[in-house]
């Protein structure tokens, strides 16, 4: 029976070392031993990157293993990383979705087929990710935050059912979060591999369409979206579908038709979130 497994590496992408005796270049340090951390450790003003490799597979009937993730660690570090190296020493200002397609064959040569596709972390919060059945396509991931009250008050329902239902969260004064939001953004890179649609431009959009008309307001009382005679509960889920709604049709107009929102995640606390896709 076939199964998925994802493995994430960490390692750091380090300068080379300071010039010894007046002029040669000392190697690149690639040591260290903290998994963790990153492996190779960092050096310098290096930087830190997660690679996420998803395999799928039989598994083998005697170990229950697909594949060993030792195999996985060194496939990644073997295949990839040089990649990673070679773009940030010579290319720096390379597009990270012009670049992770070409992270899967070296990684999947070496783990023998299996390789299904890579998410390539270069932040907490960013992250690009491609598929090896679709190279036309990278997905692009950012998280974003603002601060809102509200109240989950249905007019429709009497006080004592509203209070039975929502509890706290009924309350008249209202309460607050701090809300996370995470729009997924599906972009086609074209013939020439590059993509027109960015980062810079995946969070101008959803500052101006989202963080600036929730951040910081009471979601019953400021906003259309959840106040008024057409607004709807401001529950996660609501939160999320308004969301999607808003950025869809900037991400196609910024984008000019080669981006498409995949979803929008909603967390209210570290605990609950939403997920709305379209």
């Amino acid at each position: 029976m076939p199964v998925r497994l994802a493995r994430t590496i960490r390692f750091c992408v380090n300068p080379p070392a300071e010039p010894e005796g007046g002029g040669a270049t000392a190697s690149r340090a690639t040591g260290g031993d903290n998994g963790f951390g990153g492996k190779p450790a960092m050096s310098g003003l290096g930087r830190f990157y997660e690679l996420t490799v998803r395999c799928e597979g039989t598994p083998d009937p005697t170990t229950g293993y697909l594949v060993n993730i030792k195999d996985v660690d060194r496939a990644a570090r073997d295949g990839a990383l040089p990649v990673i190296a070679a773009a940030c020493d010579d290319r720096p200002w390379t597009d990270p979705a012009a670049l992770v397609h070409e992270l899967i064959p070296p990684i999947d040569e070496r783990l023998g087929g299996i390789v299904t596709g890579v998410t390539w972390n270069l932040t907490p919060t960013y992250s690009v990710s491609a598929e090896k059945h679709d190279m036309a396509t990278v997905t692009i991931r950012q998280r974003f935050d603002f601060a809102a009250s509200h109240r989950l008050h249905v007019p429709d329902m009497s006080d004592d059912e509203n209070r039975a239902i929502f509890g706290k969260c009924n309350n008249p004064s209202g309460h607050g979060h701090n809300y996370q939001v995470e729009p997924v953004v599906d972009v086609n890179l074209g013939e020439d591999r590059r993509s027109r649609f960015s980062l810079a431009q995946l969070e101008a959009v959803t500052d101006e369409h989202v963080i600036e008309r929730f951040d910081h307001k009471n979601l019953n009382c400021d906003t259309d979206e959840f106040g008024g005679p057409s607004g709807v509960n401001p529950s996660v889920e609501h939160i999320a579908a308004v969301c999607y709604e808003l950025l869809a049709e900037p991400i196609r107009r910024a984008s000019e038709g080669t981006a498409r929102l995949r979803s929008v995640t909603v967390w209210e606390t570290d605990r609950t979130c939403a997920v709305f896709e379209g």
